[in-house]
């Protein structure tokens, strides 16, 4: 609504912290890169999503964010896409972290075969996750799940021997 963005707006500009919107779209970009990349593990992605919560956390004190709300601030736009990023950023840490195989182009280090090739895990998530954000004091989603099936195509794991 209308009220919420500009509530959103009032609250970023009224930070006066001292930290620029780069520094923090680049410090959540190295904990994605690092622990939420193609090549991921439980542990990673744990700490990933406590980087990321402390990191979103500490964006809404500390952020330094120059300008006024008129029109022409760019900076303010920024910061209301890393304020979005920021929570994205922990949703797909928590995505990733729910799911235990490897599949596509994403592999989970604890599961892939003997020739270290993915190891899918179709009984368990032959699925399409969607997350529903749930409004409250703290961020949250709840999963929901559908089923997905596949009536003229095999599932395979691929292998690139």
């Amino acid at each position: 609504s209308q009220e919420y963005v500009k509530n959103r707006i009032d609250k970023i500009l009224s930070i006066k912290g001292s930290k620029t919107v780069d520094e923090f779209h680049r410090q959540l970009g190295k904990i994605m890169w690092d622990y939420v990349g193609m090549s991921r593990n439980r542990e990673g992605l744990q700490k990933a999503m406590t980087l990321i919560h402390n990191l979103r956390e500490e964006f809404w004190v500390n952020l330094k964010l120059p300008g006024e709300a008129d029109y022409k601030n760019t900076e303010l736009e920024k910061a209301g896409r890393v304020a979005d990023f920021l929570e994205l950023g922990e949703l797909i840490a928590l995505d990733a972290l729910e799911r235990e195989e490897s599949c596509g182009s994403h592999f989970r280090e604890e599961y892939q075969t003997p020739d270290n090739e993915a190891l899918r895990n179709d009984e368990k998530f032959s699925h399409v996750a969607a997350w529903e954000f749930k409004q409250g004091d703290r961020l949250s989603w709840e999963r929901h799940q559908e089923e997905l099936k596949f009536e003229y195509v095999k599932l395979t794991t691929r292998n690139y021997k």
